[in-house]
């Protein structure tokens, strides 16, 4: 036999092996692959071209975090995240607005009782006002509470003195008027029904809360 066709013999049998090992490689493969996709929880094998996937995706999980208590006992704290401070608070109020009846009678005991005292001040007298309104002890308005006899000392004969709308401390009572109603910042008076002022010792048997300016409150 000629070399070349011994040559010839060889290569034909050497191909023949390569092809049979290549297609027992690929049997293995196909039977793994079946394998895997069977297991709980892994990928489903791509649908093949012009078929649906079976595939059913489940809704996203809402992922929620506790909320933040809405008060703390600091007295700085403001629900408006845009305020750093009770006067920015006021001053982004602008020029009062015309008022009338429940919140022209709160901004006028926050004006006769507190004005000229600091905005903190104000706003302790303005949260009394509000705090016996809704505390089913005191008439259930806020003018029923202001107008209400031997409450407070600058009504005179149910009305109240004339008041200088064009002034400083008229804006600042409305101001405070709105943001206590709003309840958008704390005052360390929160939850006072009673106040007096210090010149006074009335000795009443009531928890005090604060000392602000003028002022001593209570519970």
């Amino acid at each position: 036999m000629s070399f070349r066709l011994k040559a010839a013999i060889f290569a034909a049998f050497a191909l023949s092996a390569a092809a049979a090992a290549t297609a027992s490689d690929m049997s293995i493969a196909a039977e793994s692959i079946a394998s895997v996709t069977s297991l709980p929880g892994a990928l489903p094998a791509a649908p093949s071209a012009g078929s649906q996937s079976a595939v059913i995706f489940a809704p996203p999980r809402e992922i929620t975090q506790p909320l933040a208590s809405a008060h703390t006992a600091d007295s700085s704290f403001s629900t408006d995240p845009s305020a750093s401070s009770l006067a920015a608070l006021v001053d982004a109020h602008g020029a009062p607005e015309d008022l009338s009846g429940d919140m022209q009678c709160l901004a006028g005991a926050v004006y006769f009782e507190s004005k000229g005292e600091s905005l903190e001040g104000q706003l302790a007298v303005a949260r009394v006002v509000i705090n016996r309104a809704r505390s089913g002890r005191f008439p259930d308005s806020l003018c029923g509470v202001v107008y209400q006899r031997s409450q407070f000392s600058f009504v005179r004969g149910n009305s109240m003195p004339p008041i200088r709308m064009n002034g400083r401390s008229w804006r600042e009572a409305v101001a405070i008027a709105q943001i206590a109603m709003d309840d958008s910042w704390d005052s360390r008076a929160e939850g006072a029904l009673f106040f007096h002022a210090r010149r006074v010792s009335p000795g009443w048997g009531k928890k005090q809360l604060a000392a602000i300016d003028n002022h001593i409150f209570y519970r």
